[in-house]
C-alpha cells in the first residue's frame, strides 16, 4: 500500500489568510507591495486576492493605498467572542435542567428584538415545542416579558409598537394595557411566570440576567402539572441566574 495522503489544501485560501495576518501586523495600514514581500507572493497575485477580500469586506483599502483589517473580520471577531461566553456558562445551564429536570433557556434584546441565544434540553427534559418564534412572541413567554418588564418605557413601547400581540393560546395576554398592567404589578419580584400563554401544558418562569450592559432572560419550561412546586425551580433559577450574569460578565 501507498503513502497515506495528507489532506487536500487550497493553495489560494492560505494565501487569502497569510496576507490578513500580515495586514492586520500593521496597524495604520500597509501597501500592497510591502505585502507581497513579507509574505512572498508575486505582486500579480497580492493585487488579486486584496481586491476580492476588500469587495468581500474582509479588508478595508485606504486613500491612501494601504490596507487594513476590514468590518467584516470584526463582526467574526465580536461573534467568536459571543460563541467564547455561552460556552463559559453553558455548564451553568446544563447544571440548571439536570437540577430540576426542565430545559434551560437564555434570551437577549439585541438590536429592538429578543432572541433566544441559547438552549439547553434533554431527552428527560425536553424543551418547548417552538412554534412561534419568540421574536414574536414576546408578550407571551416568560422569558419575553421578563425582558419587557426590565426595558424603560420607550423601549418597550418602541417593541410593543412593532409587535402584534398574538393569540397564541386562550390564555394569552392580547390587549397592551393588560399586558403593561401585569408588567408592573410585581416590581420587586425577579421571577416573570408564563401560565400556559405560549403553549397550552408547559409553564415557564424566567429572571433577569445581563451580559455587560446587555439585558436577558434566565429561564425553564416545566410541565403545567408542576405549577404548585414553582417555588422550588426559583430557590435554584434565581442563583443560576446571578452565575450566568458574573460568567458573561468576565473578560475574555
Amino acid at each position: 500500500m501507498g503513502a497515506q495522503e495528507g489532506p487536500t489544501l487550497i493553495t489560494s485560501v492560505q494565501r487569502a489568510f497569510r496576507l490578513m495576518e500580515a495586514v492586520g501586523a500593521h496597524e495604520g495600514g500597509v501597501p500592497a507591495k510591502q505585502l507581497a514581500r513579507e509574505v512572498g507572493l508575486p505582486l500579480a497575485t497580492t493585487y488579486h486576492l486584496l481586491r476580492t477580500m476588500v469587495n468581500d469586506g474582509y479588508l478595508r483599502k485606504l486613500d491612501d493605498g494601504g490596507f487594513v483589517i476590514g468590518d467584516k473580520l470584526h463582526v467574526l471577531h465580536a461573534g467568536s467572542r459571543g460563541q467564547a461566553l455561552l460556552t463559559r456558562i453553558r455548564p451553568t445551564l446544563a447544571a440548571l435542567r439536570d437540577e430540576i429536570t426542565a430545559a434551560a433557556y437564555l434570551t437577549f434584546y439585541e438590536d429592538g428584538e429578543i432572541r433566544v441565544a441559547e438552549i439547553v434540553d434533554s431527552p428527560r427534559a425536553p424543551r418547548a415545542d417552538l412554534w412561534v418564534g419568540f421574536e414574536d412572541a414576546g408578550h407571551a413567554t416568560a422569558l419575553g416579558k421578563c425582558i419587557l418588564r426590565e426595558l424603560d418605557d420607550d423601549s418597550r413601547g418602541d417593541y410593543l409598537s412593532r409587535h402584534r400581540l398574538a393569540d397564541l393560546t386562550p390564555r394569552t395576554i392580547t390587549h397592551r394595557s393588560e399586558l403593561l398592567r401585569r408588567l408592573d404589578s410585581s416590581p420587586a419580584t425577579p421571577a416573570v411566570l408564563d401560565l400556559e400563554e405560549y403553549s397550552l401544558g408547559t409553564v415557564c418562569v424566567a429572571v433577569p440576567v445581563y451580559s455587560g450592559r446587555t439585558l436577558g432572560s434566565l429561564g425553564v419550561s416545566v410541565r403545567a402539572d408542576r405549577l404548585s412546586r414553582i417555588d422550588q425551580v426559583l430557590a435554584q433559577l434565581i442563583p443560576a441566574a446571578n452565575r450566568v450574569t458574573r460568567g458573561l460578565s468576565l473578560t475574555i
